[in-house]
């Protein structure tokens, strides 16, 4: 057998494999991912629809100034299926969903809009514990919801109960968090353990049975990104990886920001049942949506104290770093594996779990 090089020299940027056509005349399941097809979708239909400097950014919200504030803008919709599932339901989604992505510009979440979209012949009872579920997760989250909307489809139109919310919130002064900032040498943190909500809600709607419930990591961020703000300002990108799991929100940053990003797999914490769980139905715990969770960016002479304050915040507790921001191949995230060996991991296709959020 001939000699081959070892694993460490070899160049990531210069792998290549053959890419699908996806050439799709309709709308499919993959387009709502968050992955390459949701990215072919906002670039080739939406952007140049309606595209402007602000939108650009694609950031998990918009920062936009007026009347000299400036404000973090987001909106997002909610079609999870099951509407309810161990640790939370379509209610908690809506408003940590919407809070979170306000949390990642660094904004403290202040109001939000509901709309909902009912489908003829859902129980009121079911829409009521819904409200209920969103009524309390805004407590919870600091935040009011101010105004809204109500919609009702016919039956066989719809399936049940879909939400959307859209939420503003304030960015402090010298604060200037956004994707295109990462920077060589940044480390890499994720808030905690990765695959729950996926898994969580898999379970339910497959009935699958793991020996242990495990529960959706649904929860808002606002109080975690307060206590990393208060160590300092500079944290240059937060993300939080929902629809396709850590490994798209590190490709989106690594992308809009030219970096590369080395992942150490081994760091990453994934807990014994998301990993047993994911063994058994042939997923990757990096692609797996997580709805309380970030990932930092964040520049090496702050790193340590900006890990110590996140362990000390009850959605922190379980921080760790999992990697570095490089200058080496651009754009693209590679994983150092439990074995030595390096691996490309890629932007998914489309998604592993449709209906998780």
């Amino acid at each position: 057998m001939a000699d081959t090089a070892p694993s460490a020299t070899i160049d990531p940027s210069a792998l290549t494999c053959p890419a699908p056509l996806r050439d799709q005349p309709v709308v499919v399941l993959g387009h709502g991912g968050g992955g390459a097809l949701s990215a072919e979708l906002v670039a080739q239909v939406f952007a140049p629809a309606y595209g402007n400097e602000v939108l650009a950014g694609l950031a998990d919200s918009a920062a936009v100034t007026l009347g000299g504030a400036r404000l973090a803008f987001s909106t997002d919709s909610y079609v999870v299926r099951p509407l309810f599932f161990p640790g939370g339901g379509i209610g908690d989604l809506a408003v940590n969903g919407t809070v979170n992505d306000l949390a990642m510009s660094g904004a403290r979440p202040a109001h939000l809009s509901c709309a909902f979209i009912l489908e003829e012949g859902t129980e009121l009872s079911v829409v009521a514990r819904v409200a209920r579920d969103i009524g309390a997760a805004a407590e919870a989250a600091g935040v009011t919801v101010v105004t809204g909307d109500t919609k009702v489809v016919d039956a066989g139109h719809g399936d049940g109960v879909f939400v959307t919310t859209s939420g503003i919130g304030v960015i402090p002064d010298g604060v200037d968090i956004r994707p295109q900032r990462a920077a060589p040498g940044d480390v890499v943190i994720v808030s905690g353990p990765v695959g729950l909500h996926g898994v969580a809600v898999l379970s339910v709607r497959e009935g699958l049975e793991f020996g242990v419930e495990i529960e959706s990591d649904t929860a808002p961020l606002g109080g975690l990104v307060a206590a990393m703000l208060a160590v300092t300002p500079d944290l240059h990108a937060l993300r939080d990886p929902t629809r396709g799991g850590v490994a798209t929100a590190l490709n989106e940053i690594a992308a809009a920001s030219g970096t590369g990003v080395v992942l150490t797999e081994g760091s990453v914490p994934v807990p014994e049942a998301v990993a047993n769980a994911c063994g058994f139905l042939g997923l990757d715990p990096l692609y797996v949506a997580n709805e309380g969770r970030l990932v930092a960016f964040v520049p090496r002479p702050h790193a340590e104290a900006v890990l110590a304050a996140m362990r000390a915040h009850p959605h922190g507790r379980g921080a760790a770093v999992i990697g570095e921001c490089v200058a080496e191949h651009p754009g693209m995230v590679v994983a150092c594996t439990r074995l030595g060996g390096t691996r490309v991991v890629d932007l998914p296709l489309g998604e592993q779990l449709p209906r998780i959020c």
